[in-house]
Parts: structure tokens; sequence; C-alpha cells
């Protein structure tokens, strides 16, 4: 790299670690005492923006530090207990035709039921974070591609898993983001939308019109929902929109503020308070500035997997440039290559970063001390085969054995990287 680039660059960057320490002090981060440790929310607790950082309603500015329920929700092949499949679309429609829409959920509520349970809200607040990033998907809530709702034993549209996170994390002092990873007619290519290869909520027809009013009227009902709920953090709109796309970097920016557009609109006519989170992931600019896009109380969000701490430098500081006067928050990120923890903890920290590890547990092979996650199965664990186990055998492999205190293991990785910048 060019030698004046380099100087240039280094200072930015000391230009930029000072940048959070010449704001006004009125406001300091809360810290855990003995007195709010196990503390349950009230109203004053309820998050919103002032400029570039999160406050709560006492004034007391707050940052989340926490990490993501991945493969709760919505399950990952390299993540997931399950084999025979390529993503959860087709787990889903497999077990459907093997065994009938009831008995498929069945299923689905079993493994959800035992993914993560209370014991797993303990042990992450014991570790000290204070939110969680809760990954889902339509098909939570709707039992086909054409809007079929799932409903409870009331005859009302079913949410009680978010219901149940939103409201035990509340009980623990714990923040939620709700995050839509997967969302009608996908916004993505990428299996973790739900189903590899298949991105249609954008396109410009009937059935991607169709796609766009599910998603607005499934944000619109989760907005209602939560609205003025002081233990929802924000309202994440779309996962790693456009990821794994062919599409030129133009109408990517085009297809995803347009979304984002709609999607906001759409929540803020039921909830005008929630923090809404707009997701720029894999460039620095890939969002419009929210005074330009006439976005209010909205935090940008990045994603982070690259292999070198000065790149990971570089892309928080020029975000922190781009979108001054925002709040911004490493939604996903793990240090490849060359970068290390400590380098990304500290530049997030310098730069007033809000941060969710990716992930809390997994049981993909060779997970079983893998420092992507804080809890990984051994690699004896058994794997659903979704097309040729009975019934009983996929509901007793997605019994209690999910346990995290079954059949899990603490990896390491907390005490040894993450610890020293929760507290």
């Amino acid at each position: 790299m060019n030698k004046y680039i380099k100087k240039v660059i280094c200072v930015l960057m000391s230009i930029l670690i000072a940048v959070p320490f010449s704001f006004s002090a009125a406001a300091q981060p809360v810290e855990e005492t003995a007195e709010n440790a196990n503390a349950a929310f009230t109203d004053e607790d309820f998050l919103v923006t002032k400029g570039n950082k999160i406050y709560n309603q006492k004034g007391e500015q707050v940052v989340l530090h926490g990490v993501n329920l991945g493969s709760w929700l919505i399950q990952e092949d390299w993540l997931s207990p399950y084999e025979e499949v390529q993503d959860h679309y087709d787990i889903l429609e497999t077990l459907i035709e093997r065994f009938g829409v009831e008995r498929a959920y069945e299923l689905l509520n079993t493994y959800q039921d035992n993914w993560i349970t209370e014991f797993d809200l303990d042990e992450i607040k014991e570790m000290g974070f204070n939110c969680v990033r809760v990954p889902f998907w339509y098909r939570n809530f709707y039992s086909d591609d054409n809007g079929t709702k799932i409903l409870n034993e009331n005859g009302e549209w079913d949410f009680h898993y978010l219901d149940w996170i939103v409201e035990k994390c509340a009980e623990r002092g714990i923040y939620v983001i709700l995050d839509m990873h997967g969302a009608p007619g996908f916004q993505s290519d990428a299996p973790h939308s739900g189903k590899r290869d298949d991105c249609r909520l954008y396109e410009d027809s009937e059935e991607g019109e169709f796609y766009r009013t599910l998603a607005d009227e499934l944000w619109t009902a989760i907005a209602a929902r939560f609205n003025g709920n002081p233990a929802v953090a924000m309202y994440d709109l779309l996962n790693e929109p456009s990821c794994e796309c062919e599409y030129g970097e133009v109408t990517r920016r085009k297809n995803n503020t347009a979304e984002y557009k709609r999607l906001y609109n759409a929540v803020r006519a039921v909830d005008k308070d929630h923090i809404i989170t707009l997701e720029c992931i894999w460039t620095a600019f890939a969002l419009p500035h929210k005074r330009i896009a006439g976005f209010e109380n909205v935090v940008y969000q990045v994603h982070f997997y690259q292999k070198s701490d000065f790149i990971f430098v570089l892309f928080v500081a020029l975000t922190k440039i781009y979108y001054a006067g925002t709040p911004l928050m490493m939604g996903e990120f793990y240090p490849l290559g060359t970068t290390t923890w400590k380098s990304c903890f500290t530049a997030m920290k310098k730069l007033n970063y809000n941060w969710m590890l990716w992930t809390y547990k997994a049981s993909g092979h060779g997970m079983w001390d893998s420092d992507w996650v804080l809890y990984g199965a051994h690699d004896g664990f058994e794997r659903a085969k979704i097309k040729t186990d009975s019934y009983e055998e996929i509901a007793r492999k997605w019994g209690e054995c999910l346990n995290t205190d079954k059949a899990f293991q603490n990896t390491g990785h907390y005490e040894r990287d993450v610890a020293q910048f929760v507290k």
C-alpha cells in the first residue's frame, strides 16, 4: 500500500479513536451492579437513540454487548443437528411431505423447546452479556408460502416463541433484538435465509409484491405486539439483504433501500418508539445516511467475516465517518485469519460500537471446541436424518439431548477472549 495512503489512514484512525471521548460526559454507559444484576425491566429501561449513542429513559447510555441465538428458530446445516437435506426450507417441506403439517411443526417445536431453555439465558446473564439477537424466519409464523398463518389454541396468530424469549430475557435484564433472518420470498440467495439460491423478495412481479406484502404483514404484527415493551431493544428488519445475489452494487443498494423504507414505514405505522436497525453488512457505504432516507431512531448494523486486523479497523472506522450521528452495531462477527478477538473488541470499544457475537451454540461437525461458539456439541452427537429417521427417532434426537447442559461443553472461548470486554 502507498505510504501516503497509510499516513492518511493513520490520521483518520487517531481522530476516530478520539471521537467517542470528545462528546459530553453527561451520560455514562450503564454498568451492572449488585443492585441491578437481577432486576427485571421497567419502562425506564426502554431504549432510544440520540446522536450516535443509545440511551434508556433515565438518560443513561447503554452499550449493547451480546450474543446471537443462532440455529434456534431458523436452522443452518453447519450449526444444527440434521442430515440428508440442505437447508431449513428443505427440512420443513420434507417433514410435511412425510408426516403432514401438524406433525412436522410438532417436531420443530420439540427442537425449539430444547435448543434454547432458561438454562441458556441464565448462562448468558452470568457471562455478563446484556442482549441477545434472535434470528427467526417467516415459516415460524406461516405454514406455507401462501400466507397461511400458524394459529394457537385460541385461534390467534401464534407468536409464542417470541413472547417467551422476550418475557424470560426481561426477567433477567437482558435486551432482545428481533431479527428477521428469513423473509417471505427470501431476501438473499444464502442458505441462512432459510433456503439457498432463492431470492424473490425484490422481484418486479406479482409474486414479488405478494411476498413484500407478507413481510409488511409480519413486521406489522410483531411491532404491534411488542409496542412499548422495554425488553425489546430493536427490530432488525432484514438479515444480510441481497447476500450472495448476483446483483451489481447499484441494484443491490436500490433493492435494499427500497425494501427497508417499505418495512420501516410498516413498523412505524404501529410502533413509533422502538429502535429499528438496518444492515449495510459487507460494505461501509451500502445504506443512505438516515437524514437522506428519512429514518429516525435507527441503528445501522454491519457484519464482519474478513481476515485482517487492518481491514477490520478500517471497516469500522469508515462506517463511523460515513454514518456520523448514527449509532452503529456489529450484529455478527467472527475473527478469521490474522484478525484477533482482542483487536476486534478494542476497536469497537474505542469507536463506541454495540456488538453481538455469532453465535451461542452449535452441534455441527467439529464444533465441540470451535471458537465460533460459546457451547459446542461433542463429535459423537446424533443428528436427525430428515428423510429416513422415523417420527419418533427425530423427536428423540431433537428432545432433551439438545439441552445445553446435557450434551454441550463450554468451549472456553468466552473466558479466554471475551470476558474482559463484557463486564
